[in-house]
Formats: structure tokens, sequence, C-alpha cells
């Protein structure tokens, strides 16, 4: 005799149910032309129908859902799904993720749950054994059960990590590299290293780590600038993570104790990226670290950078000279190649020949010959840059200015017509002018070729939601803030700037002439952000430090005074005390050592 709580099948589905084609194209969800072509292949695949036409991409899965729940007679509901905290309480963790099955609600005798597969009698059976209560079974897509089963439970992560051999979680110092290569091809560390990559592509982050910390293994994206912990998982499957992607990245997992680089591409949704991986050895064991480069994302223009509307015009009608060199300055991840990138998406590649050399190829530039440069195969800057000189170039990118060499070529190339954009590391923009000088380029051959210098910084935005009120964030943002601007410095050279880099002028006197031809400080144009309501003091104060000898701190206020001015404009401080016959003097003196006069206490 069977159980009550043992139902023959679902509760409420029809026994003579409609076919599911045929609901699907009365719906218009499906044509009949696609309905013929998946059940002529279905034979073959061992799918079922809706998943066939899912996977095809000739429907979409909430349409077979709705469907399905029409071909059974039982509920249907969209998502996102409404979950009740008491009912996901009343069904154990991993068998929710096991039987793919998510209680919505509960009652004192009846448990609603979402089903993806609502004919999973065993799933059914095992639900209503540990609830004691009668389950009534509501279709959901399988997306939307994921989605609710993370929330519920904290994803699918934990149920990939239950999957691994439980040597491999407690850790096994024994391992071989024969082990290593069949546990990376296994199926739980594939899916596990997908959900890594996946979970990253889908939070939009820039980078990856991978890395151990405390006995654990940490997982932590870049988002927005800042490193943020993801997920962590036991120390033991460490190896069988990193060997994964040293497969994947045409690395060499017998290796460990050099550093790796390799790459690979990687489809995510309608997104094609390219992925970077580099390992490094730590301590007993390796870090691996992945960038994740989307080249579809370079900006149209240089409209939405954050460059002012008076920068904007300088800064475009240098590019329209057609001659000289524009560098982009700052640090790492301060967005030098997307300035570069939307400076060049402005310019004419039909009728001018542009061409890049990057390492690596970071965005597509439709138009433009883009080279990779390869130093293993003796492809380096300098040299790619020779020859790109002999192929009838009108503009030439070259991704970083590093040594002496690609600088004097850069230059050279400037000073015979040719627009040439770069990137070099510097504080701000005057600084450029000097470190190109301490690496050895004729003073004369940088006066000549060096057209204007862009310095950056990038500043995260605040939430347009919740507008970053008290930092706590909201839907939309983990902390207040959600995306990044740009804060811009330009420095155009005019024939006052370049006389005295002819002349040996100092980073001081370069920067003062600068001001005096329209350049702001970095902070400058951050306070513009912070008055226009675009980021945050405390933003502006974490990113921008100090002022790269443009401005000195009042002694009395504590203000910004501009470098050369006589007092401060804030509180009217004498920046340099002087003796009543004009004479400078120093701190600590009692009289003027010019008149004699005493010196009255301050």
């Amino acid at each position: 005799m069977s159980s009550p709580l043992r139902p023959r099948h679902p509760p409420g589905v029809k026994t003579k149910p409609k076919i599911l084609g045929q609901l699907l194209v009365e719906s218009g969800a499906v044509s009949n032309e696609l309905l013929d072509r998946a059940l002529s292949e279905q034979p073959g695949t061992g799918l079922r129908l809706g998943d066939l036409l899912i996977q095809r991409g000739w429907i979409e899965e909430e349409a077979v859902a709705r469907g399905l729940s029409a071909q059974l007679g039982l509920p249907y509901q969209p998502p996102p799904l409404t979950i009740d905290p008491t009912a996901a309480r009343s069904v154990r963790p991993e068998l929710a993720r096991k039987g793919k099955v998510l209680p919505l609600s509960i009652g004192p005798r009846i448990l609603r749950l979402a089903m993806a597969d609502p004919l999973d009698l065993g799933a059914l059976d095992d639900v209503q054994f540990q609830s004691g209560r009668r389950v009534e079974a509501v279709v959901v897509s399988e997306g939307a059960l994921l989605e609710g089963l993370g929330r519920s439970y904290g994803g699918e992560l934990q149920g990939l990590l239950e999957q691994l051999p439980e040597k491999w979680r407690a850790g096994d110092s024994g391992k071989q590299v024969d082990d290593l290569e069949r546990l990376a091809r296994s199926a739980p560390v594939v899916k596990l290293v997908d959900h890594i990559l996946g979970r990253a592509v889908d939070e939009d982050a820039s980078d990856i780590h991978i890395e151990e910390f405390e006995g654990e293994i940490r997982v932590r994206y870049r988002l927005d600038g800042l490193l943020r912990t993801a997920m962590g998982f036991p120390s033991g499957s460490l190896d069988a993570v990193l060997s994964r992607l040293k497969i994947m990245a045409g690395m060499d997992i017998s290796v460990k104790r050099k550093p790796q680089d390799g790459g690979m591409a990687l489809t995510r949704g309608t997104k094609a990226l390219t992925l970077r991986v580099s390992s490094l050895p730590v301590k007993s064991t390796e870090k691996v670290v992945v960038r994740i480069l989307d080249p579809e994302k370079a900006p149209g223009n240089l409209d939405h950078l954050g460059l002012t509307r008076q920068d904007l015009q300088r800064l475009r009608g240098v590019m329209q000279s057609g001659q000289g060199v524009i560098l982009a300055a700052g640090p790492t991840g301060s967005g030098k190649s997307s300035t570069l990138f939307g400076a060049m998406a402005e310019l004419d590649r039909e009728g001018q020949n542009l061409v890049t050399l990057e390492d690596p190829v970071e965005y597509r530039l439709p138009g433009a010959n883009q080279v990779q440069v390869n130093p293993k195969a003796g492809l380096t800057f300098p040299a790619a840059l020779r020859s790109v000189l002999r192929q009838d170039p009108d503009i030439i990118m070259v991704g970083e200015i590093r040594d002496r060499e690609t600088a004097e070529i850069a230059m050279a190339a400037a000073v015979t017509g040719h627009l040439v954009l770069s990137t070099i590391h510097t504080v701000d923009a005057p600084g450029a002018i000097t470190r190109l000088l301490n690496m050895g380029v004729p003073p004369y051959l940088l006066a000549g070729g060096l057209a204007g210098v862009v310095a950056q910084r990038l500043v995260r935005r605040l939430c347009r939601r919740c507008g970053g009120r008290k930092g706590e964030g909201c839907g939309d943002c983990p902390d207040g803030y959600r995306g990044r601007t740009g804060v811009f410095q330009l420095l155009v050279m005019t024939d006052a700037l370049r006389e005295s880099v002819v002349n040996g002028a100092s980073l001081a006197t370069l920067r003062r002439l600068a001001r005096e031809n329209g350049m702001l400080s970095l902070k400058d144009d951050a306070l513009r952000k912070v008055a226009e309501g675009i980021t945050s003091p405390h933003e502006v104060g974490r990113v921008i430090q100090g002022d790269g000898g443009v401005s000195v701190p009042c002694h009395g206020c504590g203000g910004e005074v501009p470098v050369g001015s006589q007092a401060c404009p804030w509180c009217g401080r004498p920046r340099v005390r002087s003796c009543a016959c004009g004479s400078p003097l120093r701190p600590g003196w009692r009289f003027c050592p010019t008149c004699l006069r005493k010196i009255p206490a301050l």
C-alpha cells in the first residue's frame, strides 16, 4: 500500500495533456518549421524537446516553461521568484540543489515548490518526505530556478565543491601531474572554474585574483578599481582550479616555481572575451591573476570619458593638427588605453593608415591595423615601430613608451609629420616631459615632437539610484558607487614650453608655464566632479593624493596654495614671511639680516 504522501504524478497534472510542441506553436513561441527541425534532430540528442529548442536558440526558456505549465495544468511563475525564507529553511540546501527544486511558500499542510522539471517524481518524493507536507509544484524556467537557488542557498558553489573527490577537498600534497591533468578535465572542476569566470563576467569585473589566504582559497574580483572578495573554498582544491586555468590558457601545469603567462578566449552569452592569465610562485604555492578584456567595450569617442568642454576642444585641436606625439599619462589602471581608443575612434580611419602596436590587444578598432607585440619572437615595441614606419602610416598608436629607443623613434616620427599616440607612467602631465628627458631623449627632439599630454585617474561614480547615501549601497551597488569616470589634466605644448624644455627648465617652471596656458590640476577637475554630484570627496581623497607640485599646503589653514603665490588665497597668510624692508625671513630668525630690525614674534 502506497503512502498518502507519495503521489503517482505531480498534484494537479492533467492525465491526458496536449503535446508540448503543439502548445508552443499555438502560442506563437516557435514556428512550425523550427518545431519540425527540432523533432527530426531530437532522437539522436537524448534531449527533451523544450531543452533542444532552448539550446538551439529557437525559443526563450520562459516560453517553454509557460508551455509546460499549460501542458501539465500547473501554475507558472515568472522571474524573479519571490521566496519565503521560512519555506527555504524547510528543505536542506543539498537536496534543493541536487533535485533542482526551490520552496516558494509554506503552510501547515502544503509546500509550494518551484520546479523546472515537475515530472521529476523522485525529487517530489524526497521533498515531501523531508517536509512532511503535501507538495504543490509550480513550473519555472531553469534560469529563474538557479537564480533563486543562488539567493536562497548561496549559489551553486557549494554544490560544485561537494562534487570534488574528498582527497582533493581535504588537500593532498602527493598530487602528480597526470592526476592534476585528469582532475582538471573532470566535470566538477570544469564547472567550478566556469562558475568563477562566469560570475566575474556577469559582475563586470576587470580582474580575478585566486590565491591562498589564511588556510583557504580566496577569490577576489576587481570591481570599479577595488578588489572585493567574491568567494572562498577549501585550500585542497587550489591545485585543481589552477591546473584547469593553466590548461585553458595554454600553460604548463607541471611548472610551479616559475612565473607563466597565457591567454584564452571566453564566450559568455553574446560576449566574446579575451582572458590573459598570469601565474606567480608565492610561498609554497601559486597565485593566478586573470585579466578580462572585452574587445567590444572601446569608447566610441571622447565625449563621455569625463573631459571638460574646454579640454575636449583643446585636445581635438591637437589631434586635428595631424602630427606630434600625444601621451596619456597615469598609473596602471587609470584608463589610458580607453582615452587613446576614444581619440582614435574620432580620427579618419578610412582615408588614413592607422596602425596600433599593443601588448595585449585590448579593444577591436574597425579600420585599424592592430599588431600584437611579441618580445619572445623579437617583435618588441622599437622593432615593430621601425617596421611600421616603412608601411606608409599616417597615425601610429604605441601601447606604452617604456624605454629611450621607443621614445626617440616616436618623437622622430612625429617630427617627420606623423601623429603618434602612446601612454607613459607619470604622476601628472608636466612630469611626462621630465620622464622622457630622464630616459635620455634629446631636449631638442622632445620639444619638436611632443604635442600634448593628458594625465588622468579614474574615480568611482556615485550610484544613480541611492546617491551613495551613508555608503550602505542598494540593489544596484555594493557601497554607494557604481561605475567610474575620468579625472583629467591636459597640457598642450606652447612655444614657451618648448623653449623651456630646450633650455633645461625645472619641473616647477614647466608646471607654472602650463598653468599659465590653461592647464588645471587633477584635483581641480576632481573637485569640479564633486560639485556636480558625480563623485564624493572621500573618493577623490582616496584616488588623488597630493597635487603633483602644483600646490602646497598653507601652514595656517591647511588650504591649497598654488606654487609661486605670495600668500594663501584662503586665509591671506603670507607664504614667505618678509621684513618691512622687503627682505625674506627664515623661521627662527630674531633680526632681519639686511636692516637689523627686530622681528616680531608670531
